[in-house]
């Protein structure tokens, strides 16, 4: 069964280059707890169909999917919806 996770924070290095890769998504449990994967585990989650995960822009739920760079490597980007920023990018900072 699939647990639908919003995704509410990331870690990237360097943060301040937008062009960099994410590391790590996070978020909260319904506790309230923070939760935190390494990309590789949150790309296998999403493979397993263990988790889809979505993030909020504009009040509008915008999945997660995983694409392939031109080196072959995977990575996440939000599906495209009528925000021209990058979802994913602009998160905060995780702890």
């Amino acid at each position: 069964m699939t647990t639908n996770v919003e995704i509410k924070c990331i870690n990237k290095i360097p943060r301040h280059d937008p062009n960099e890769s994410i590391t790590h998504v996070g978020g909260l449990n319904r506790d309230g707890s923070a939760w935190k994967l390494s990309l590789a585990d949150a790309i296998r989650g999403i493979e397993n169909k263990e988790y889809q995960f979505y993030v909020l822009s504009w009040g509008q739920i915008v999945n997660v999917i995983i694409s392939i760079s031109r080196a072959g490597n995977k990575y996440l980007r939000t599906e495209s919806d009528s925000s021209t920023n990058n979802n994913l990018l602009s998160l905060p900072e995780c702890n």
